[in-house]
């Protein structure tokens, strides 16, 4: 039986899933929002802060930026880093669900670089020394861009990928390496999940996590192809993915969508979060879902040449309402907040967002350590509904 649901029931639904409306998207900290979220995605960029630390901003509130890093990298281990929808954290219960692409990159023997001779040596000397970063192997690049890569840092991340290592923790953002074996719980070692079993409990994961979703939304959020990519397919048509189907007004021609059966019989109440969203957040890291749930085109403007940027280089949505409202191009100096370009989305009225986007402003601020806010750039009614008390 497939249940219908409106384009507004589906967006509730979906901000619930990502702990963005109501009280239980704050419960429990940042290993219960990890947990909730399946994965949150890292990267390099920093403006007001890490993504990985903004995507736990936006859900628990100003909680202390160091307890969100210890929360991730503590010990004994509660979480790892490896490959799903992009390098991200995961919780270290889903260490075997993993086991296939450990398997797929093992036979592949390849991924970006030629896997180069020593690699055995690097394992040995993290069994006998203890973990490392690749400061204590020579370094990680060569001297060119960022994607030629030392032979020690080569061997090193080919070494996680297949599973031999593992990144539980960071120094200075260097990945530590260690062996599997010496901070994977024992009980969560064993490769001894089939592909499918794998592909089975992930797609749960996934769908647990958006709420709502395509299958194509389900694919993007795990990123498999091809056999696997049959895997998952398979799991949701025999309902062994526990999801089931729904058909959502507006979403015609998408393909077919599935929601997390106990997120439809609890429905979605509760308060909305008024936020900056990381552009590298779940919630709108598929572009096209975005702009399906939210009516939202959104381009990361930092990968475009800055003469032909629109909204800025660090671009972040505001979310208020339920809703994405606007953008704001956020920097610091040194106490100031400053707010490179604000706007709002096409209809949406000055006097009725501002309260929102002064609160998203405000909060981020107070957050990082900041005591004052500066709008560099915004509509001038933007700005007269942004100053108004």
């Amino acid at each position: 039986m497939t249940t219908d649901l409106t384009a507004d029931e589906a967006r509730r639904l979906i901000l619930r899933a990502q702990g963005l409306l109501g009280a239980d998207g704050r419960k429990g900290g940042v290993h219960a929002m990890l947990r909730r979220l399946g994965a949150v995605q890292l990267d390099t960029v920093s403006v007001l802060a890490r993504s990985h630390e903004l995507v736990a901003y936006a859900r628990l509130g100003q909680v202390a930026r160091e307890r969100v890093e210890s929360a991730y990298w503590d010990h004994p281990a509660r979480s790892f880093e490896y490959w799903c929808h992009a390098a991200s954290i995961l919780p270290i219960e889903h260490w075997p669900l993993y086991s296939f692409r450990r398997r797929a990159y093992r036979e592949r023997k390849f991924r970006w670089h030629q896997v180069p001779d020593g690699v055995d040596k690097l394992l040995d000397q993290v069994r006998e020394a203890g973990p490392i970063t690749t400061a204590d192997v020579g370094g990680s690049r060569n001297g060119g861009p960022w994607w030629d890569w030392s032979d020690s840092k080569i061997g090193l991340e080919w070494l996680l990928d297949i599973g031999e290592l593992v990144c539980t923790r960071r120094v200075g953002w260097r990945r530590v390496y260690d062996l599997a074996e010496r901070v994977v719980p024992a009980g969560l070692l064993a490769d001894d999940l089939t592909d499918a079993e794998c592909v089975v409990r992930l797609a749960r994961v996934a769908g647990q996590s958006l709420g709502v979703a395509t299958t194509a939304d389900l694919v993007d959020f795990l990123r498999v192809r091809n056999h696997h990519r049959s895997l998952l397919e398979q799991a949701l048509a025999d309902g062994s993915a526990g999801l089931v189907p729904v058909r959502v007004a507006g979403w015609a021609g998408k393909g077919a969508a599935w929601a997390d059966p106990a997120l439809l019989a609890s429905g979605a109440k509760g308060r909305h979060r008024t936020t900056l969203v990381s552009p590298f957040d779940s919630l709108i890291w598929h572009r096209g879902r975005t702009s399906r749930v939210f009516g939202f085109d959104y381009t990361l403007e930092l990968y475009v040449p800055k003469h032909k940027r629109v909204h800025g280089y660090f671009t972040m949505p505001v979310l208020s309402g339920g809703r994405l409202v606007g953008r704001v191009d956020p920097a610091r100096e040194g106490t100031t907040f400053v707010a490179r370009q604000v706007s709002l989305e096409p209809g949406i009225s000055p006097a009725r967002a501002a309260d929102g986007v002064r609160d998203a402003l405000w909060e981020a601020a107070s957050w990082v350590g900041c005591d004052s806010v500066r709008v560099e750039r915004a509509a001038p009614e933007l700005v007269a509904a942004l100053e108004r008390e």
